[in-house]
């Protein structure tokens, strides 16, 4: 259903564009400056396009700085607690740890 939505939006463009273009064709104006027109809307379409898809790229980086991010505080976290159980399951079972040596008297 989500490719149905894309479609139609494309093709709504699409017609919007070709509306525009035949508007602009059916114009009072000389051929010159109608081609010319068309000209100066194409490359302004083309600029908003590389606009949106630099945007686009520049959302995308942000997202994945903030998931690697998030990956790394939450590796971080589950490190620590992972330590934090094996010293307590040391300290309970009397064993030596990876930490300092224990003086038994």
């Amino acid at each position: 259903m989500a490719e149905d939505n894309g479609s139609s939006f494309l093709w709504f463009l699409a017609g919007l564009g070709l509306g525009a273009v035949v508007g602009v064709l059916y114009a009072p104006k000389p051929g010159r400056d109608t081609r010319d027109e068309i000209a100066q809307r194409a490359e302004e379409s083309r600029e908003y396009v590389a606009n949106r898809a630099r945007q686009a790229r520049e959302q995308a980086q942000q997202w994945a700085e903030k998931s690697r991010s998030f990956y790394q505080q939450q590796k971080d976290q589950f490190k620590s607690a992972f330590d934090a159980g094996k010293e307590a399951y040391h300290e309970v079972t009397d064993e030596p740890g990876p930490g300092p040596a224990k003086s038994e008297t």
